[in-house]
Parts: C-alpha cells; sequence; structure tokens
C-alpha cells in the first residue's frame, strides 16, 4: 500500500506481465536518431508504451488504482485486474475503481468496485472516499452524487483532504443480508475460536460483526476465512470484530471477502456501529471507530442510514501499459 505521501508528479509505468519480448520491443518502430531509447514516453521509440492513465489513492492505507473511463471506456479481463493488483507485478491495490458515464439522472458518475480477484462488489467506503474527493475537485462543488452496484451515494468535503460520504440505509433482514436461512439477524448464532454470535448487516455488502472485551487479545486472521466463507452466507461475508471502548469510541478490526485482513473498512465501521446501538452496547447515534490505519467517524441518521466521515491521500498518478488500454 501507498504511504499516505503526496506524490502526485510521480508517473509510474508498470510492465504488468507484459508479453513484450526484449526481440519484440528491437522490433518496435523508431524514428531514425542516435539517441537511446526513452524509457517510457509516449513516443514509438519508447521501450515501454504508455497507456490508460490512472490515479492511485488511499483512504486509511487501503489503497485504490483508479481510472477514468468516462471518455473511453475501460473494460479489463479478470487477469488484467489480477495483474494490475498485484503487489509484485503490477501497480498493487485493495481494490481497482472504474469511474463510468453516470447511468441515473442526478449523478455525476458510475464507479465501479473491483476486487483483486476480479469480482465486482457494491460498496466500499474508504474507496467512496477517494473517488468522491477526485470527483469533487473536478468538477468544483463541495456536493455531489454517484452510483455503485449498491446504490446512490451522497458525498461532501468535510476538508481539504476529507470526505464524508453518506453510505445509504444499513440493512438487517435476513434476506438483505443474504442469509442462507430466516433467522434473528441479531444473534446468527456462528462463531469460530473465541468468536461467537455475531451481529448480520448488509451496507451494499453483507457483513457480520462480532463483539468482544480485548480486541488486542483476538488474532482475526486465524479465523476470518472460515468465517467469511460459512455457509449461512451465500454471498460470503466481511467479518468484523469490535471492542465498544465507551458510548463514543469503538476499536475495530476487519477481514474482508476475497480473504485478506484490511488496515481499514469504511463500510464494516458503519455496520459496527450500528450493530452496537441494536445490541444495547451504545446509546450514542455518533461513534468514534478505530482501525489498525486510523479513525473514521460514523453517524447513524434516521431510517438507519450511515453518514461515514474520513481522510483521503493521494499517492501518485502514472499509466498503466499499452497493452491494457
Amino acid at each position: 500500500m501507498c504511504q499516505g505521501h503526496l506524490l502526485e508528479e510521480t508517473v509510474i509505468v508498470p510492465m504488468l506481465n507484459s508479453k513484450m519480448s526484449g526481440r519484440e520491443i528491437d522490433k518496435m518502430p523508431c524514428k531514425e536518431s542516435s539517441a537511446p531509447y526513452p524509457w517510457s514516453s509516449e513516443d514509438a521509440c519508447s521501450l515501454i508504451p504508455r497507456g490508460r492513465a490512472f490515479v492511485k489513492m488511499h483512504g486509511l492505507r487501503n489503497d485504490f488504482v483508479i481510472v477514468d473511463g468516462r471518455d473511453h471506456a475501460y473494460t479489463p479481463t479478470v487477469e488484467e485486474i489480477v495483474a494490475l493488483c498485484d503487489r509484485h507485478e503490477g501497480v498493487g491495490a485493495d481494490e481497482l475503481l472504474i469511474v463510468e458515464p453516470p447511468k441515473t439522472e442526478g449523478t455525476t458518475a458510475f464507479v465501479r468496485i473491483i476486487n483483486p480477484d476480479g469480482r465486482d462488489v457494491e460498496a466500499c467506503g474508504n474507496a467512496s472516499r477517494c473517488v468522491g474527493w477526485l470527483l469533487l475537485k473536478e468538477k468544483e462543488v463541495s456536493s455531489l452524487q454517484f452510483e455503485t452496484l449498491g446504490g446512490i451515494l451522497t458525498c461532501t468535503l468535510a476538508g481539504e483532504k476529507e470526505v464524508s460520504v453518506e453510505m445509504g440505509r444499513v440493512k438487517k433482514e435476513w434476506q438483505e443480508i443474504p442469509l442462507a436461512r430466516q433467522m434473528d439477524t441479531l444473534h446468527l448464532g456462528i462463531g469460530a475460536g473465541p468468536l461467537k454470535d455475531p451481529v448480520g448487516m448488509n451496507i451494499g455488502n453483507p457483513h457480520a460483526v462480532f463483539f468482544v472485551e480485548d480486541l488486542s487479545a483476538i488474532d482475526l486472521a486465524l479465523y476470518g476465512k472460515e468465517l467469511q466463507t460459512d455457509p449461512l452466507f451465500p454471498e460470503e461475508a466481511n467479518i468484523g470484530v469490535a471492542q465498544v471502548v465507551d458510548a463514543d469510541t469503538m476499536k475495530l478490526s476487519v477481514w474482508e471477502r476475497p480473504g485478506n485482513m484490511t488496515t481499514a473498512c469504511g463500510s464494516g465501521a458503519c455496520v459496527a456501529v450500528a450493530a452496537a446501538i441494536r445490541r444495547g452496547l451504545t446509546p450514542e447515534k455518533r461513534m468514534k471507530v478505530m482501525m489498525p490505519a486510523g479513525s473514521v467517524t460514523i453517524e447513524l441518521k434516521e431510517d438507519d442510514i450511515a453518514v461515514m466521515t474520513g481522510p483521503v491521500e493521494v499517492c501518485y498518478s502514472g499509466y498503466l501499459p499499452a497493452f491494457m488500454k
């Protein structure tokens, strides 16, 4: 993941498993010149031809490659997405975000959120803040809406590098999560090791939230995959473990689909606060949620609408390889 420094002028042109061999590079057309091949440029002589531009951002070290597909559609294959997100052979990212033309009147864009395994997902709070910041700055407005598979999100600038996102309604019916069978979502009755009886909820993606007395004593990585793939979750689930510190403060760790620990999870923070309220663990509707990489503020408004406020950072911009256009 990127380190949170503002490196907007950096240009990164990764090879990403390019099948272009040295021999093929030698055959590339080039103007007659004694000058050496440029490493990367728009010139035909370039050793690494530039493709589509991208921006890399992170929200609390949850990092994203963001591509603008509004004027020229971008439809990478699963193999290309996997390569792009790979931290050794690609740019490296927790998710790929593709900004597309709006599908609903009144929205600025439609945003695809794609996991490193190539699967489209409905929501990601940290991703929403990052792409929301880009669109807000581009349009020079203080508030706008964009759409994801999970629905329409409202984004508002809360500071120079801080964004509030109205994430939508926190859903709590069993078929909305969804679960494999009808049951009380306040007590799912599953568990692994010291983790018992989570709350089930959905805010564009499915979550199960466990509450513990001491979060530092829990090694979620040992149990995350088992719980994520429990048969109770036909679409699998993100697994959160929360400790309520006081009425308006919570500590949280999250194991995310497709199967990894994350330093921060915006949607997980939203459902954790909603779950704490449902369980009667806090009377407050606004809580600070502390995660390994930092904190966000979650407010639960009327009709169970969750609003998340947190930081964003720009890492750098660059170009994908020409073969990934």
